[in-house]
């Protein structure tokens, strides 16, 4: 990718995050970025173009710098593994001072009502993230530290809808507690379906 698509995306980003996509204007990332509009149709068909490579940039990167150190982890138990992702995401609230939340979680919230193809990309994130736990959860159950009683799915679910909703308190309080007493309760609640031969003694 050029350094100047690259500049497009990462500045649009940081703008969007913050401000939203519709409150973020064509003109607000030309004049932040320094990238003049010849150079911006070069790239980029129009705003629309733009927030889907955005989109599929989050998702790259959450894949090869969250999604797969963690769950592609030899070192790691498969539980484990779900334990580690829940400490990255806190990890990554405290690095961003409680600034911006989660820029997937934020689009959803503003465009899946009113733009399909948004709505449809964005659902691909959510998917992506709540397979990886789940897979693991399925496997902690078939190495026997899950209990039967766990069903995978639901718990992959309820782990994703809990962190957004706890990124998103975090955004709007500016605690970084929020966010670490979310994930100590999530941790918890793993611990309610781990499997008795799995509990130090």
């Amino acid at each position: 990718m050029s350094t100047t698509k690259q500049l497009i995306i990462d500045v649009a980003s940081r703008l969007i995050c913050v401000h939203g996509y519709n409150n973020t204007s064509l003109d607000d990332i030309l004049r932040e970025s320094g990238v003049g509009k010849g150079n911006f149709y070069h790239y980029f068909k129009s705003k629309e173009a733009l927030a889907f490579a955005i989109i599929d940039q989050v998702i790259v990167k959450f894949s090869e710098k969250v999604l797969e150190p963690v769950f592609s982890s030899h070192e790691l138990s498969s539980l484990e593994k779900v334990e580690r992702f829940l400490d990255r995401v806190v990890a990554s609230q405290r690095r961003n001072g409680c600034v911006g939340g989660c820029l997937i979680g934020n689009l959803a919230m503003e465009l899946s009502d009113v733009h399909e193809g948004f709505r449809q990309r964005l659902a691909e994130v959510f998917c992506l993230w709540q397979e990886r736990i789940e897979e693991a959860l399925v496997q902690a159950k078939i190495q026997g530290s899950v209990s039967d009683r766990a069903d995978p799915r639901r718990l992959a679910h309820f782990l994703v809808a809990s962190l957004e909703g706890a990124i998103l308190l975090t955004k709007v309080t500016k605690e970084i507690s929020v966010m670490e007493q979310c994930a100590k309760e999530l941790t918890h609640h793993l611990d309610l379906y781990r499997s008795s031969a799995a509990v130090p003694a």
